[in-house]
């Protein structure tokens, strides 16, 4: 569900070169260094942050909770305030937020709260002859100070979510929301402070520059969701730290139809997730591959379903939202050129404001099938086998998502068994990622690691192998010593070996 971000400027040294998403400028002057230095706006953040981490203030599970609770308040008690931010950012109306905002963090937060004990508690691990008498476990342990970067188009969920895992797992944590949701960020500097302890927890606002300056600092783990162009220049910054990074990035998620399928079903199903934030959701599906046939069966069952959803003037249904600038929608403007179109396809820049579309007669070497569409937009392009889907498919990048039609079981097994994507939903839409109990997150160009419900807590915490061995019992460990011999060989292969392992 995560947004494409604008470019981000880092300094990156030794090289001492400034770039942008594709772009390099001249190298920074010693005096530019100095002067940035001097007036670095997080350094006495990141410091008091870092302190109370090092204090082992947000290591007990009791300080963790508070925490916990105290987000859950900030949402129950703010939820008009929020409401209205995210109508002034996306004109996102009630049920929409409901479904995607608030419901979704509060269940994290809820999740969390029930299960942190049981999540914080060592691991017992197998072991083998050789330490039976000893006692083997993983620890979770926190990263330490961890940076945020969210973006715009679910600016709630996308940020509130992993601070969950964060904060669950007993990290410090500093939030970027994106400066693009301008409302809900202003909500989120200014009020979600008063609900956490701001020795272990920081807001920063700032655009692309800002988030450069700040990516300069060293962070224990940064999370990372937005498009995949800055993706690559988040985990080159973080590399100069060797920080590990969690990055949701995006992608074009294909959706396959069978042609055994009853195309109303279909046309409901997909025109609701495509359509859902007015397209602006990264796991929406991006394309359709279907016959000819189901081409023609399927186009007019959109109308209905567009029709049935939004009105004859799907501009004056509160709905539908907006796109959420004006450089989104100039973009999305040109993307109408492509193909044919064959429902919608009205626009207004004033109003940020694109019919949902659907295109047919599309090539695949058209823009439109060459970048993340982010918008109420839906290509169609004929194939006219499955196993012609497959191979355009596995031609592409790996998806952050991928769907599939059809009222045959094989069908779907064959759409998942050959190709590969982040998550995975036979016959519906993105409906994968309400399950907490599901990893979330992507798979080459669309990401790595994931989140939601325990991976969460996972992603945000280190787990620390731990052997604890008796001081006593030198006679037994003296096998392993100098002078080697043959005996003492075989017989600590034979302790050693993996069939031995059993969990004590």
């Amino acid at each position: 569900m995560h947004a494409q971000t604008p470019a981000l400027r880092v300094v990156l040294r030794p090289s001492v070169l400034r770039t942008t998403a594709s772009t390099l400028s001249p190298p920074v002057t010693d005096e530019e260094t100095e002067a940035a230095s001097g007036m670095d706006p997080f350094e006495d953040t990141l410091r008091r942050l870092r302190e109370s981490f090092r204090a082992g203030r947000t290591r007990p599970a009791e300080f963790r909770v508070t925490q916990l609770k105290g987000l859950g308040r900030f949402l129950q008690e703010n939820k008009q305030l929020l409401q209205e931010a995210l109508a002034r950012d996306l004109r996102k109306g009630v049920f929409e937020s409901e479904v995607s905002e608030f419901s979704i963090s509060q269940g994290e937060i809820n999740l969390a709260l029930r299960n942190l004990k049981a999540w914080m508690k060592d691991e017992k691990a197998a072991k083998n002859l050789a330490t039976q008498l000893d006692s083997a476990f993983i620890r979770k342990e926190p990263y330490g100070l961890v940076l945020i970067i969210a973006p715009w188009n679910y600016p709630l969920n996308l940020i509130l979510v992993p601070l969950v895992g964060a904060l669950a797992a007993g990290n410090c944590v500093v939030l970027k929301p994106s400066e693009i949701s301008q409302s809900t960020g202003k909500v989120l500097v200014e009020v979600l402070p008063r609900y956490l302890d701001q020795s272990c927890f920081a807001v920063v606002l700032g655009g692309p520059e800002e988030a450069g300056q700040l990516l300069e600092h060293k962070f224990d783990y940064i999370f990372f969701t937005g498009s995949p162009r800055v993706g690559k220049i988040v985990m080159a910054a973080a590399a100069k730290h060797l920080t590990p990074v969690t990055l949701e990035l995006g992608g074009k998620n294909p959706c396959y139809v069978d042609d055994d399928c009853d195309p109303q079903t279909v046309a409901n199903r997909v025109a609701f997730f495509r359509y859902f934030n007015a397209g602006q959701t990264c796991v929406a599906p991006d394309y359709v591959l279907c016959s000819p046939e189901m081409q023609e069966r399927l186009v007019p069952a959109l109308q209905g379903a567009i029709t049935r959803f939004y009105g004859e003037d799907p501009r004056g249904s509160p709905d539908l939202g907006r796109i959420i600038s004006d450089k989104h929608f100039q973009r999305l403007q040109g993307l109408l050129g492509c193909g044919r179109v064959a429902v919608g396809g009205q626009s207004d820049g004033s109003d940020r404001y694109i019919a949902p579309t659907v295109l047919v007669d599309v090539q695949e070497t058209e823009p439109v099938m060459q970048e993340e569409i982010f918008g109420p937009i839906l290509p169609i392009v004929n194939v006219r086998s499955l196993d012609e889907a497959i191979d355009f498919i596995n031609r592409r990048e790996k998806p952050l998502a991928l769907y599939a039609f059809s009222n045959s079981r094989q069908v779907v097994q064959q759409v998942l068994q050959r190709t590969s994507s982040g998550g995975f939903c036979g016959n519906d839409g993105f409906m994968h990622l309400t399950l907490a109990s599901l990893p979330f997150g992507g798979v080459g160009a669309s990401g790595m690691g994931s989140y939601h419900g325990k991976f969460s807590f996972d992603t945000f915490s280190h787990h620390r192998a731990c052997l604890l061995r008796r001081p006593g019992l030198e006679k037994i460990y003296s096998i392993r010593y100098p002078p080697y011999s043959l005996r003492n060989l075989r017989v600590l292969l034979m302790a050693m070996e993996t069939r031995s392992c059993t969990l004590l």
